[in-house]
């Protein structure tokens, strides 16, 4: 009997790894609080009068790997899903904050946090197809109309 072609590449804990390290590269890139990042880059350089072509290619190389990861989240999870995620990431900060694992003393701590959130909901969304595959044994597929 041969294996179905989509069953060629399981989802490993390694390929979600992989996933988490592309968003949270695409979120600190963007921005962070150590102002090591676009933004900062961005806005040091428009006071300075400094802006180039240079700012233009990296801009657009980041709103690539963002509308990547942003439509492989929205497809995958949806609104609801997108929603439902992002609330239990909410709870469970909260939750921690509350047994006190996590100290939410300052602003860089807190922007920390949300940007660690962030990427991680970007990952489960680029995941959640193979999640949903491996908990149910059903395929998601895109309707393409022709």
């Amino acid at each position: 009997m041969s294996k179905d072609s989509r069953d060629d590449h399981d989802f490993t804990l390694a390929n979600f790894g992989v996933r988490v390290l592309f968003a949270l590269l695409i979120v600190l890139v963007t921005y962070n609080p150590t102002h090591y990042s676009y933004v900062q880059w961005l806005l040091t350089s428009r006071e300075a009068h400094t802006l180039g072509p240079e700012h233009a290619v990296a801009g657009v190389a980041l709103f690539g790997g963002w509308l990547i990861v942003v439509t492989a989240t929205l497809r995958s999870l949806g609104t609801a899903g997108l929603i439902v995620c992002a609330a239990f990431m909410a709870t469970l900060v909260w939750w921690l904050i509350d047994a006190g694992v996590l100290r939410a003393t300052s602003r860089t701590t807190i922007e920390w946090v949300t940007l660690a959130c962030l990427a991680l909901l970007l990952a489960v969304g680029m995941s959640w197809a193979f999640i949903w595959r491996r908990i149910t044994g059903q395929y998601e597929v895109d309707e393409v109309d022709h």
